[in-house]
């Protein structure tokens, strides 16, 4: 099965016969299989673990090296990491680089002519599946550094951390109100092997271990843009805490006393409860005996029950009209 966006695609074959194609951007099927026999050689990029780990040859990371006849870009909802790829993809392409570009129309697509008109021609060449796919051809190349994309901010209950983000990270520009309920929770000395999961740019992970020094940090992400801010989070502080990809509990090893988390629940455009099921459902098996998992989610979420189902007792240790804080102990 392929994704709206690749059906609308497979309308265009013809585009694809005989070149080198570059899949990069949401791309999250196996579309680039299905159209490998019409390519002279087929490449993927992709910021995400979860898709990474279970596709075939994807390049898995914050930038590509590489090139392409044709670049088959996958719009996003997230605007600043759509132009942060989209530079960098054309701040090294080839002269009069070809591209498509493909997303749904309400993540916001149709600011792609915009966003690309300093630097060539884009053209609206179908729509359909409620999607809108582009045609462009570079012109201009944009400047592209990494180190301008960098950004960093205080808040005061993170008592002098500073937060290091790239574009499209979760608590990129500042503390979001989940995590700081769930911050202003973490009231005790905490010691042992703490697991931060679904790090963002590492505010949980770093508060923790700048407050325990002794703690042991692991904090894990499918995003690698999260994965490269919680990695400078933790440097720039002078702090010490692995790092790693997962998707959920899949590259976790060992057990911990403390899993803490503010967990995603949105999957693109959709509210998805795939993570937040995994991560209660597993969590126990992760947990060493008299461990604790502890999760900021929605008011509105139904977490109550799946923590009920898979660990009997729970508590709430704060909430707000917004956002409840669950503590369940192993």
């Amino acid at each position: 099965m392929i994704s709206l966006e690749s059906e609308v695609l497979q309308r265009h074959l013809p585009l694809f016969r005989g070149k080198s194609v570059l899949f990069a951007g949401g791309i999250n099927d196996q579309f680039p299989s299905q159209i490998a026999p019409h390519c002279s050689a087929v490449s993927i990029w992709s910021s995400y673990f979860d898709y990474a780990r279970d596709a075939d040859a994807v390049d898995f990371g914050v930038e590509f090296e590489g090139e392409a006849d044709l670049i088959i870009y996958y719009w996003t909802k997230n605007k600043q990491e759509v132009q942060f790829q989209l530079m960098q993809l054309l701040a090294r392409a080839k002269d009069a680089q070809e591209m498509l570009i493909v997303g749904e129309n309400r993540s916001g697509v149709r600011s792609v002519e915009k966003m690309l008109a300093p630097f060539g021609n884009t053209a609206k060449i179908d729509s359909a599946r409620r999607c809108g796919l582009y045609y462009f051809s570079l012109q201009k190349r944009p400047q592209f550094a990494l180190a301008d994309y960098w950004k960093s901010y205080r808040h005061p209950q993170l008592d002098g951390l500073i937060v290091h983000s790239l574009p499209g990270v979760f608590s990129a520009h500042e503390l979001d109100v989940g995590t700081a309920l769930l911050l202003s929770t973490l009231q005790n000395r905490i010691n042992g092997k703490i697991l931060d999961l679904g790090c963002g740019a590492g505010v949980i992970g770093a508060t923790i271990k700048k407050h325990n020094p002794d703690a042991q940090i692991t904090m894990t992400d499918i995003h690698a843009m999260a994965l490269a801010s919680a990695r400078k989070t933790l440097a720039e502080n002078q702090l010490e805490g692995d790092v790693l990809a997962s998707d959920v509990f899949s590259n976790v090893e060992g057990k911990f006393d403390l899993i803490i988390s503010n967990p995603p629940f949105h999957d693109g455009l959709n509210t998805a409860y795939r993570t937040v099921q995994e991560l209660i459902g597993q969590a126990k098996k992760h947990l060493n005996q008299g461990g604790e998992l502890r999760i900021v989610a929605n008011a509105f979420l139904p977490y109550a029950d799946l923590l009920q189902h898979h660990f009997d007792v729970f508590d709430v240790l704060a909430q707000t009209s917004k956002f409840k804080v669950y503590s369940a102990k192993n």
